[in-house]
């Protein structure tokens, strides 16, 4: 049985937001955590996949480039905060 789409997206988006500004994550990095934490019910090309689509697309995740693809929280600028 495979794992459940919406455990998987809080599990991605807890990962990152919990090592925000010390570790940029890469999708591969992602999909490396979620094989050793679910193990052979996780499928990448599934439910990582479509569960990174649905975190950018809903906006809590963003790709940004720096010499690769990185997902990170969205950036808030100065005057955004106010």
């Amino acid at each position: 049985m495979a794992v459940d789409l919406e455990k998987v997206k809080e599990t991605m988006f807890k990962l990152i937001k919990d090592s925000a500004g010390m570790k940029k994550w890469k999708a591969t990095d992602l999909h490396k955590a979620c094989e050793e934490l679910f193990g052979d019910e996780y499928d990448k090309r599934g439910v990582g996949k479509d569960a990174i689509k649905e975190l950018v697309e809903e906006g809590k995740l963003v790709y940004t480039y720096f010499g690769g693809s990185y997902l990170e929280l969205p950036h808030r600028e100065g005057a955004a905060n106010d």
